[in-house]
């Protein structure tokens, strides 16, 4: 999937050719670069940059200072880079945006997974994801420390209240799912959405899920929940918990909270790659 988004963002940016740099630099001009912190943060996305170097001009030479996952200060220097100066140009911006999103997203999460550190609770990131680049910004997540939830709707069974509403009710949902696993021999997760304690019951009542998720609940409406739940049922937290709520969410002892933020509405770390003459 990395090779098919590299090959489809190149075409999508280059097309017949970067006529700038094809005008501008001569065919075997050599040139030296260098990727610039200009924002505190963790860095993510050298392992992208360095597959779209080789993807598109396999003679360009990177030498790697600072890893994915490291934290990074303003003025640190992440890599440098040698050779052909049109391929250094024709790849710069496609270097930059992936890495400004990744490192961006890996930030966030490590500030939102050092908050509640002290806790059991464990940080996750949904499918609110930019469509086409979902592989990398779940990977800056993990990179930055936190889980990926389900990585699209193949890998597991997340029964939704829209699901519900359509199945004819909880029971009616959870046993369809059960029954399409069994008939299908498939072996997936099951996770229910509840919108209520009322909702929470039935679930529990009807079994057949392997984790709950408490949508929208207050995290004093989650103690009260936990003290319902089996503890062979996963829990999860979800709906609009930001940097001011997590650590008291986290403190109810609900096993997952997963935060849409971590990739919907990050802000990107501001990097630049600089040629050097």
């Amino acid at each position: 999937m990395l090779d098919e988004f590299i090959e489809i963002a190149l075409k999508e940016d280059i097309r017949d050719g970067d006529h700038t740099s094809l005008s501008c630099i001569a065919e075997n001009e050599r040139g030296n670069a260098r990727l610039e912190v200009r924002e505190d943060g963790v860095l993510a996305g050298i392992r992208v940059a360095k597959r779209i170097f080789e993807i598109y001009d396999p003679s360009l030479q990177i030498d790697v200072l600072k890893k994915d996952g490291e934290y990074v200060s303003k003025g640190d220097i992440a890599f440098t880079l040698k050779g052909s100066a049109r391929s250094i140009l024709s790849t710069e911006r496609l270097v930059l945006n992936v890495m400004q999103r990744m490192s961006g997203i890996a930030t966030k999460t490590r500030q939102m997974v050092d908050q509640i550190s002290h806790t059991q609770a464990v940080l996750l990131d949904t499918r609110k994801t930019t469509p086409g680049i979902r592989l990398i910004e779940k990977e800056a997540v993990e990179i930055g420390g936190g889980g990926n939830h389900r990585f699209g709707l193949y890998d597991m069974i997340m029964i939704k209240d829209n699901h519900v509403d359509y199945a004819g009710g909880i029971s009616n949902a959870i046993r369809k799912a059960n029954s399409y696993l069994s008939n299908q021999k498939k072996q997936l997760k099951i996770e229910i959405e509840v919108r209520s304690t009322d909702e929470l019951s039935e679930v529990i009542k009807e079994g057949g899920v392997d984790r709950i998720m408490l949508d929208n609940f207050s995290p004093k409406e989650i103690v009260r929940a936990l003290e319902m739940v089996p503890d062979n049922y996963e829990t999860e937290a979800s709906g609009g918990i930001t940097d001011e709520t997590i650590v008291e969410y986290a403190e109810t002892g609900v096993n997952f909270i997963s935060v849409g933020a971590l990739t919907h509405s990050v802000k990107s770390l501001d990097l630049s790659l600089k040629a050097q003459v």
